[in-house]
Parts: structure tokens; C-alpha cells; sequence
């Protein structure tokens, strides 16, 4: 199961967010997600445990738990929404000129 866990101090690191969740059960991974620019945490990670059981347990005992005097969120991850980004928008020549005139200058 994939896990989400928001509101994480940015001194979390990947190794602090795996033991987090170790007590639980055998965890996969563990990535707290970085900001590419300026390499500082973004306050966000992803946890996987191969145990759903155990998955579930973590996140209903950790979920609200305080992490460097944080309230940390934990929940199931959902999947990336797409929200079209990478679509190519679509531009048309067409339509009339309002100039009203023939000699077009460009």
C-alpha cells in the first residue's frame, strides 16, 4: 500500500519518515519529496508497506501523531490526478479580420 504523509517538519529526512512506520510492519520505501530547486524538503512524503494490514494499522495510529511539535496527516495515497497539462492547445488562423480592410499588414 502506498501511503501519503503531509505536514512533515522539513527536517524529516527519507531515513526518520521509514522509521515512522517500522514499528508497523516491513516498509518498501520511504521519500520525503524534495523541492528540485532548492533541494529543501516540500513538508510531504510517500511510504510503502507491502503488508496492507500493516499499512492500515500505521496510518490509524500515526495519523494526527506529533512529529518535531507538528501534527502530521497520514492517509491512503490516491492516484495522481491528471489535470491535462501536457495536452498541446489548440490555435486556429481562422475567423475574420476586424480591420475590415483587404491590405493586411503583419
Amino acid at each position: 500500500m502506498n501511503i501519503y504523509v503531509s505536514n512533515l517538519s522539513f527536517d524529516v529526512n527519507d531515513s526518520d519518515l521509514k522509521g515512522f512506520f517500522e514499528d508497523f510492519g516491513s516498509v518498501s520505501s520511504a521519500k520525503v519529496i524534495m523541492d528540485k530547486f532548492t533541494n529543501r524538503s516540500k513538508g510531504f512524503g510517500f511510504v510503502e508497506m507491502p503488508d496492507d494490514e500493516a499499512a492500515k494499522k500505521a496510518i490509524a495510529s500515526l495519523n494526527g501523531g506529533m512529529v518535531d511539535n507538528r501534527p502530521i496527516r497520514v492517509s491512503e495515497a490516491r492516484p495522481k490526478e491528471d489535470k491535462g497539462y501536457n495536452s498541446k492547445p489548440s490555435f486556429s488562423r481562422g475567423g475574420s479580420n476586424s480591420n475590415g480592410g483587404g491590405n493586411n499588414r503583419w
